[in-house]
C-alpha cells in the first residue's frame, strides 16, 4: 500500500471490482444460457420434421458441450446431454445401421459401433450428473450395483437415462465382454428410477422394461409376463395415444413368440395413432411410426411361417 498513492489506490479497487463483477456477470450469462439449453428438449419433442431433427441436433449437442465446458457442473445440461446423445444414437443412427444391413453387413457394424460410442457418451454425461449431488458415484456403481441405494428423488431422470443409455450399448458390445459385463450396473440404475418413481414420465420406463423384460429369454432374467404388464401400464399412462409400447411388444414380445397376427395388430394400432393429438409427443410417435413401417415390411423375414 505504501508503495501507490491514495488515488492509484481507489483506482485499483474499482478495477477490481469491477473485473469481479464483470465475472460474476458473465458466470450468471452462462448459466441463462445453460438452462434454456437444457429445457430446448420440448421444442425438438413437438417438431413435425424428424428429418430436420435428425439435421439439427448434432449442432445442438455441440452447442451444449461447449456451454457445458464452462460451467462443467451444470447439472441440468449434464441431463439434456445424456438425452439428447441417447435420442440421436436411438432414433437415427441406429434407424440408419438396420436400413443399410441388407445391403452392406460390414456397413451396418460400423453405424452400430457409432451408436454405442454415442450412448457411451451419453452415459458418462449421466455419471457425471449424478456426481454433482453424489461425489464418487460412478466408480462405487461400477464396483457394485448396490450403490445405486443412495439415489433419490431428484435423480430419477439422470438414472433412468443413465441407466437407459448404459443398457444400450452393452446390447450393441457384442465383441466387447467387458462392457456386456455392465449390463448390471445399467440394469441396476434403471431399477432404481423405478423403485423411486414408476409411473415417470407418463410411462417411460414401463416402456423400456417392455424391451428388456421381453427381449431377454427367461434363464437371463426375461418375463414375458412381465413385459406385458409393462406394456398395459404404459398404455394406461399414456391413454394409447403413444407408439411407443405398441412397437415394443410388437418387436421384442411377438416376434419372440412367433405370433405374426399379435405383430401386426400390435403396429396397426402404433399407425394408428395421430401424432397431433398429443404434440408434446409428435416427434417420438412419428419416429416410432416410422419404426412400425419397417417391421411390417420385414414380416416375412421375422416370421418362419
Amino acid at each position: 500500500m505504501t508503495r501507490f498513492s491514495r488515488p492509484a489506490v481507489r483506482v485499483l479497487a474499482v478495477a477490481l471490482a469491477s473485473c469481479a463483477a464483470g465475472c460474476s456477470v458473465r458466470q450468471g450469462a452462462i448459466n441463462m444460457i445453460a438452462d434454456t439449453l437444457a429445457g430446448s428438449g420440448t421444442t425438438f419433442a413437438s417438431d413435425d420434421d424428424p428429418d430436420l431433427i435428425r439435421d439439427a441436433l448434432p449442432f445442438s449437442l455441440k452447442l451444449m458441450e461447449s456451454v457445458l465446458a464452462e460451467t462443467p457442473e451444470h447439472r441440468g445440461l449434464l441431463s439434456a446431454l445424456c438425452r439428447g446423445f441417447a435420442l440421436y444414437a436411438k432414433a437415427f443412427v441406429e434407424v440408419e445401421a438396420d436400413r443399410v444391413e441388407d445391403r452392406s453387413f460390414r456397413r451396418s457394424v460400423e453405424i452400430k459401433r457409432r451408436a454405442r460410442n454415442l450412448y457411451l457418451r451419453a452415459r458418462d454425461y449421466g455419471l457425471r450428473g449424478l456426481e454433482v449431488a453424489h461425489p464418487g458415484f460412478a466408480g462405487a456403481v461400477r464396483a457394485s450395483t448396490q450403490a445405486a441405494s443412495v439415489l433419490g428423488p431428484e435423480d430419477v431422470e439422470l438414472a433412468y437415462w443413465t441407466g437407459v443409455t448404459w443398457c444400450a450399448a452393452a446390447a450393441l458390445s457384442k465383441d466387447d465382454p467387458g462392457l456386456v459385463s455392465e449390463l448390471p450396473q445399467g440394469e441396476a440404475l434403471v431399477r432404481r428410477a423405478f423403485a423411486l418413481e414408476p409411473d415417470y414420465d407418463q410411462g417411460a420406463i414401463h416402456q423400456f422394461l417392455i424391451t428388456f423384460e421381453g427381449g431377454r429369454p427367461a434363464s437371463m432374467g426375461g418375463s414375458l409376463e412381465k413385459a406385458r404388464a409393462h406394456f398395459r401400464r404404459a398404455v394406461e399412462l399414456t391413454g394409447g395415444q403413444s407408439a411407443a409400447p405398441y412397437v415394443a411388444l410388437a418387436e421384442a414380445v411377438c416376434v419372440q413368440l412367433q405370433d405374426r397376427r399379435e405383430f401386426e395388430s400390435m403396429l396397426k394400432q402404433a399407425l394408428a395413432i395421430d401424432p397431433a393429438a398429443r404434440p408434446a409427443w409428435r416427434l417420438a410417435n412419428l419416429i416410432f411410426q416410422r419404426r412400425a413401417r419397417r417391421l411390417l415390411e420385414q414380416a416375412d423375414d421375422l416370421f418362419l411361417e
